[in-house]
């Protein structure tokens, strides 16, 4: 990535507050990375802004630690930003950079796990961590607290079909499963949250 492309996207990822890019080229995602791919860097900025919280969110969930979540918010855009020319203009902008968001969690995860000589523990059933977020949104602190404590696999679902609203065909994408899983993972996540809520 060029050194100018570089500190715009940095930029955008670290402001403290929404950053509007000036004169952002109309249209939809698909303009903006056809835009980016012609040179116009701007355009790329204007997706990063579009989409940094939504990411941010998901590796938030996924990481549990802001510190790591926002570092794989930082290279999941640097890589969609590499692999820009990949992209297929039929294809969700949002679908693919969440895929590229959650595999770099994933990756870390792992390197973690890896680096700690323990080894990686089933998706399903790794151990809940510690509450390690202040969400600035609506939402109640206990149902933060339930979410936190589901099991990735669970945690990322309920993240992406009820916080961000996505549907289970661009879930089942974002996370390589067949829709029947994701529609599996979504049952249990509410009945897991149920459970802890009602004990709360």
């Amino acid at each position: 990535m060029a050194p100018a492309v570089r500190e715009g996207v940095t930029a955008v990822l670290e402001a403290p507050e929404r950053v509007t890019v000036s004169n952002p080229p109309p249209g939809d995602d698909g303009a903006l990375v056809v835009a980016a791919l012609n040179g116009h860097s701007e355009a790329f900025g204007v997706l990063v802004e579009r989409y940094d919280r939504a990411v941010y969110t998901l590796c938030l969930r996924t990481m549990r630690d802001p510190e790591e979540a926002r570092d794989c918010t930082q290279e999941a855009f640097f890589k969609a930003f590499r692999s820009l020319r990949t992209f297929k203009p039929e294809a969700k902008f949002s679908t693919w950079v969440f895929s590229i968001a959650y595999h770099a969690c994933c990756d870390r995860l792992g390197r973690r796990k890896r680096q700690s000589g323990d080894e990686l523990p089933d998706r399903a059933d790794p151990n809940p961590g510690p509450e390690a977020m202040a969400e600035r949104n609506d939402e109640s602190r206990a149902l933060h607290a339930a979410i936190a404590a589901l099991p990735e696999k669970y945690r990322t679902v309920i993240t992406l079909y009820h916080l961000q609203g996505r549907q289970y065909e661009e879930i089942a994408r974002v996370l390589d499963l067949p829709i029947g899983t994701v529609k599996t993972h979504l049952f249990r996540a509410k009945e897991l949250l149920r459970k802890r809520l009602v004990n709360q």
